[in-house]
């Protein structure tokens, strides 16, 4: 469990990004931006978040061509996701005796070697990272992470943006210039995903190159169970001199209580409050008195082997009843559904809020072709026997969910 004060620490100057002149042209990229179609999902997609990663149309012709800077494809997440707690920089390349120095330090469970520089973008300063995609992955948040898609894109010569940039940065709409001198790439963006905190966007390091960006000049570390706060004095001494440090978790004070309290009294009669615990990564651990009278794995028609809040479980199990005695069996796809219960804040950022996934009554269904920001393709006959069952469906937000419902009111079968 970790443990420390709430705050962290402010961005530090990173080094100055060298723009190379872009050399090599070609004819593939893309304008999807603020149009992008979605093309991934993930289990326990946020309720009311732009976290679930958007992919990309099919590249258009353009003047910086992707392929020219792909490197490997990373296929699918393999090995386990680790924690983005403290970000070390440095002007020039970091030598394998600093992370070797750094991984000995007790409660330090992993550091990823990264290159790292700030750009100028539109008036806005970002800040960019480029690594091996298949290992750099593993410290995105979840639903970036198992995002083969995402990755894929990285690993085509594209980059992947954080999912909280203005869409007005794109220049033009599709692509990210990258830099302001003349000959600037644009480079088409891959996808909007949340990435990690305080890193604007990722690129592979074939584009880092490209961009005359410091070669390994950072590490990404994971204090995994630990607050950065309890170990960063042993950090800072073992990375030297000329290192500065960044903290990027969240830290709670787990001594304080926190309760979480549905607005709508008759839910909450039927799924209960409980109290929780922050963690640092934007997860956070229920009662288990709680979990233990609320929380239940049962099967249900269509999908199968669901673990949801029990209080809503007479719903979801009519509302799926329903559609199979209508007919619209075809319109669930079981090996597509993304989740119920997932104690976490929306986006894994606090500030967001718990998502509803938090009390196990939210249930996402058909996610590959029902992206955030997209009409979707679920069946409105669908939505409408969910919403007689209590239901509120994502495709009504003004930022569209599709795959998502929600349990808005208590109904049950007479």
């Amino acid at each position: 469990m970790r443990r420390g004060g709430v705050g962290a620490a402010l961005a530090v100057l990173l080094s100055a990004l060298v723009l190379a002149g872009c050399s090599e042209r070609g004819d593939t990229a893309s304008e999807a931006g603020s149009g992008a179609t979605g093309a991934t999902g993930a289990s326990g997609s946020p309720s009311r978040s732009g976290s679930t990663p958007t992919v990309s149309a099919d590249a258009s012709p353009s003047s910086d061509d992707p392929a020219s800077y792909a490197v490997s494809d990373p296929g699918h997440l393999s090995g386990r996701l680790y924690t983005a707690d403290v970000l070390l920089t440095s002007s020039h390349t970091l030598p394998a005796s600093v992370r070797s120095k750094v991984m000995k330090v007790k409660g330090v469970q992993a550091a990823l070697p990264l290159s790292l520089a700030s750009l100028s973008a539109n008036g806005r300063t970002l800040t960019i990272a480029a690594g091996d995609p298949a290992k750099l992955r593993r410290y995105t948040q979840f639903a970036t992470a198992r995002s083969d898609a995402v990755w894929k894109r990285v690993a085509g010569g594209e980059v992947a943006v954080d999912a909280e940039l203005p869409r007005r940065l794109e220049q033009p709409r599709g692509y990210l210039r990258l830099g302001t001198s003349q000959d600037a790439p644009s480079v088409h963006i891959g996808a909007y995903a949340p990435l990690v905190r305080q890193i604007s966007a990722i690129v592979n390091d074939k584009r880092a190159t490209q961009l005359g960006m410091p070669h390994d000049n950072a590490l990404l570390v994971s204090t995994g169970e630990l607050t950065p706060s309890q170990i960063s004095a042993q950090i800072r001494k073992a990375a030297g001199s000329g290192v500065t440090l960044q903290t990027l978790a969240l830290e709670f004070n787990v001594d304080v209580p926190q309760t979480a309290v549905l607005s709508t009294s008759s839910v909450t009669d039927a799924v209960g409050t409980f109290s929780f615990t922050p963690h640092a990564d934007g997860s956070v651990t229920p009662d288990p008195a709680w979990v233990s009278r609320y929380i239940r794995t049962e099967q249900v028609p269509l999908i199968g082997t669901v673990t949801c809040n029990k209080g809503m479980l007479p719903q979801l199990r009519g509302a799926l009843t329903e559609i199979q005695q209508r007919g619209l069996s075809s319109a669930i796809h079981p090996g597509e559904y993304g989740g119920c219960y997932v104690p976490r804040y929306i986006a894994h950022d606090p500030a967001k809020g718990l998502s509803l996934h938090t009390w196990g009554i939210a249930v996402d269904l058909n996610v590959p072709g029902n992206q955030r920001g997209t009409v979707g393709e679920m069946n409105r006959q669908v939505v409408q026997i969910f919403k007689s069952w209590g239901f509120a469906w994502g495709g009504d937000w003004n930022y569209t969910d599709p795959m998502h419902f929600e349990m808005s009111q208590v109904v049950r079968q007479q």
